[in-house]
């Protein structure tokens, strides 16, 4: 009688040593992974919804970024910020490197604006261990959207507390230079397919 072979062994979440080399050896589950001063973070397959609303994000960020010499990337793209610090923003923008977009993940070194789309099983993540990673590293802002609560959490670099946003979104990528305002009523209504 031949024997089947043994699926692969889930990683053990509980522990806080993972390294971004380790992550190589994960399997290809559907599962996002990432790790954050050496803990695991598992995210499950994004929903469909999750992905509408990136999708429309990046439809409004991505010429406007290049306006701004700055590069719009949508996950899965690795950032990788230090041997135990690896991260996949759903969405990310990055400044162009020797005044072209970057070819590689690894020459993106600074983010802009990093974006995470929030959903039941990545709150805690999303909220607290990233946004303390992001505003660790420098990332000049980070926004948590929520679909379902039609709203965005923005975080500045050093705010304690977000800035809630329901109706409208500007964003300056640059000192001095021209905003984009995003119409967030209009954006989840999209989003939603009300539109």
């Amino acid at each position: 009688m031949a024997m089947s072979a043994l699926p692969p062994l889930a990683p053990d979440t509980s522990r806080n040593d993972w390294t971004v080399e380790q992550l190589a050896a994960l399997p290809e589950d559907g599962n996002r992974y990432e790790v954050v001063d050496g803990e695991l973070l598992v995210s499950p397959s994004p929903s469909l919804r999750h992905q509408d609303a990136i999708g429309e994000l990046f439809v409004l960020l991505r010429e406007y970024a290049r306006r701004n010499s700055l590069h719009c990337v949508v996950a899965p793209a690795d950032v990788t910020f230090s041997p135990r610090r690896l991260v996949q923003p759903d969405l990310l923008v990055a400044p162009f490197v020797n005044g072209r977009q970057p070819s590689r993940l690894e020459e993106i070194r600074h983010l802009v604006l990093a974006v995470e789309v929030l959903s039941p099983a990545t709150a805690r993540a999303d909220r607290y261990v990233k946004r303390w990673l992001y505003q660790s590293e420098g990332v000049d802002e980070y926004w948590i959207v929520e679909p379902a609560a039609r709203l965005v959490e923005r975080w500045r670099l050093g705010d304690e507390e977000p800035e809630i946003l329901v109706e409208s979104l500007t964003w300056n990528a640059r000192e001095g230079g021209e905003p984009l305002v995003i119409d967030l009523v209009s954006y989840f209504r999209s989003v939603h397919g009300e539109e």
